[in-house]
Parts: structure tokens; C-alpha cells; sequence
């Protein structure tokens, strides 16, 4: 059964913030998530309320609660121990990229949500709880995209896995790259954007937005660097991303603060004045993942374009095949 757990801050952790912690060692936890655990009360740090920007010392616990997929398919009620049906069976096989006895490697398609929501209940977290009861222990997300979003997303096989696994995205030995479609072409051409980012609501959901002055404690540092691939002036521009950190609509709100939102973004501006004849889909893709197998060797997988970003790089003269496969 599920049961009240209590870390011990390290002296290497000292200094950190709560929720970086937790990407450490709980990679599947949303900010959201999070959020909502600290709000309750269910996650205390030396016995106090906490928020998820608290900063850790040395030698204090931190009480972790059951946690909402910390469930063994054997521990869930009879109704809810449901295998894959054909359907998802046939879903999932065909984002299958890669597959060893630790981890698959997906390419996630847009639309499609990686966590279940008060209205979502369609989601890749579902499916890997039916390949759970297949499998005996449920496969668990290592790190998400954005529901619009496509690409690359790793998944491990055991717990023991995504632990290993979630310390090391929490390090710069995973590299990733996405590609996106902009509007207009950042000047200059390549650089570093390292605004820190805040949550904020508003009328179309959540957003992040550029911290002020005032906000310091609520801000999550963010880098990002870019660079054009390719442009069809002025009208939109081929991008390669790279993130250093990982916040939420990360690349999203970066490129709308330099003027260049990522094309069929609603969140950010992407919708208006998109170039004709483009779907209105968001154009961001997780092109590349590369990182150190927590076994032995070196991952390196690209994954194909989405079908409506195949479409728009025709339209605008864009050549996704210039590159062989790992060169961007």
C-alpha cells in the first residue's frame, strides 16, 4: 500500500528549491501537481507548510504524500485494472520510436495530452496505466510536452528507472532540441533569451509571462537558445530551440517576448496574422533527444515532423530532409 515517505535534504541539496527538488527525484510531478500539494498542506519541509519555491537546507525532512500515480496496477480496484484495448494498443505502437528493457521512446502526437485533467480524459498517462496491467508495474513519465506540442518523450519502464533517469534531466546531460515555425524573423538571428518566467492567469488558462520587478521569489529561472534554420521573410522563420531549463510553455513565452511567437499559438499570440493557408495548429515540435542511458551507451532519436508541420514547411519552401538524421 501507498504510504506517507520522508527524504532527508543532503548537503549537495542544500540551497535548492523545493520544486526543482522534486523534479529530481519525482519527475512526474507537475508544477500543478506540486502546487496543489503544497497548498493542502500534504507536502511539509522540517514539519511546515511549504511553497514550491522554498528554499531547502541541510538535514531537514521533507514529508511526501501518496502520490496520485504511485499506484501498482495490483493496488488499483478491479474496475479500474483495465489492459490496452485494440484502439490504444494500436496508439501506442505507433509512437513506439525506441524500446529496450528500460524505456521506450515516444513521439507523441498533437492533441494529444501527456497528464489527465478535470476535463481530459484522453491521456498518455492513462495509457501507460493499461500497459501497467499487461506489464505488472506501470511505466512512468520521466519528463511532458504541452498537449499541442509533438515530439520525442521518454518514458521508463520501472520506478527505479524514472529515478535514475528524472536526476539526470534534471542536469544538462540531456540535450533536446525542437523545431518550430515563427512569425516574423528574430533579430538577430541566433542568441541566448534567459528571462525568468511566472505563472499568470487569464481568460483563455494559465500562462507564463515574463517576471517583474517584486515577483522575485515566485520566478523560475529560464534559458533558451535559438537560432534560425531557415526563413521566409517576413513572414516566418524556421527555427531550431534549445532549452537549458525546462518551465512550462518555456519556448512558448520565450519566443512571443522577443516578438516571434511560434506559429498557431493561441496562448501566446501565434493565431493572428499567421501566414496564409497554414494550419492553425501549434507549429512546435521535440525534434531531438539525446542523453546517457541509465544502463550503458548514448540515446540519440529524432522524430518526424507532424503532418500539419510537413504541410506548412512545404507552403513556405522549408526542406525538413536537408539535414541527415541527428544533425539537427
Amino acid at each position: 500500500m501507498n504510504e506517507v515517505k520522508r527524504h532527508v535534504v543532503t548537503a549537495e541539496e542544500a540551497g535548492m528549491r523545493l520544486d526543482r527538488w522534486f523534479k529530481v527525484h519525482f519527475p512526474q510531478v507537475t508544477f500543478a501537481y506540486l502546487n496543489k500539494l503544497t497548498r493542502t498542506g500534504q507536502v511539509r519541509v522540517a514539519g511546515a507548510r511549504a511553497k514550491t519555491s522554498t528554499r531547502l537546507a541541510a538535514e531537514q525532512e521533507i514529508r511526501v504524500p501518496p502520490l496520485a500515480f504511485d499506484t501498482r496496477p495490483a493496488d488499483l480496484p478491479k474496475e479500474d485494472m483495465k489492459p490496452l484495448s485494440p484502439q490504444e494498443r494500436r496508439l501506442f505502437d505507433s509512437m513506439v520510436l525506441h524500446e529496450d528493457r528500460d524505456i521506450y521512446v515516444l513521439n507523441k502526437p498533437s492533441g494529444l495530452a501527456v497528464q489527465g485533467g478535470s476535463k481530459t480524459h484522453h491521456h498518455l498517462d492513462g495509457l501507460l496505466m493499461g500497459l501497467g496491467v499487461e506489464l505488472g508495474e506501470r511505466p512512468l513519465l520521466v519528463h511532458r510536452l504541452d498537449r499541442d506540442t509533438s515530439g520525442v518523450i521518454v518514458i521508463a519502464k520501472r520506478r527505479s528507472v524514472a529515478a535514475a533517469l528524472g536526476k539526470l534531466f534534471a542536469t544538462r546531460e540531456v540535450k533536446k532540441t525542437y523545431w518550430a515555425l515563427v512569425k516574423g524573423v528574430p533579430k538577430p538571428p541566433q542568441g541566448r533569451i534567459e528571462v525568468a518566467l511566472i505563472k499568470a492567469k487569464g481568460p483563455e488558462g494559465d500562462r507564463m509571462r515574463a517576471s517583474r520587478e517584486g515577483e522575485e521569489e515566485d520566478e523560475q529561472r529560464a534559458v533558451t537558445f535559438y537560432a534560425v534554420i531557415d526563413k521566409a521573410p517576413p513572414a516566418a522563420a524556421w527555427m531550431s530551440l534549445k532549452p537549458v531549463t525546462g518551465r512550462q510553455h518555456q519556448l512558448r513565452a520565450h519566443m512571443a517576448h522577443i516578438g516571434t511567437p511560434i506559429i498557431g499559438d493561441e496562448k501566446y499570440g501565434g493565431l493572428e496574422g499567421m501566414p496564409e493557408g497554414l494550419d492553425p495548429k501549434l507549429h512546435l515540435h521535440a525534434r531531438r533527444i539525446v542523453f546517457p542511458h541509465p544502463r550503458a551507451g548514448l540515446i540519440d532519436i529524432s522524430a518526424p515532423l507532424p503532418e500539419h508541420m510537413v504541410k506548412s514547411f512545404a507552403a513556405l519552401g522549408f526542406d525538413p530532409n536537408r539535414f541527415e538524421e541527428g544533425e539537427a
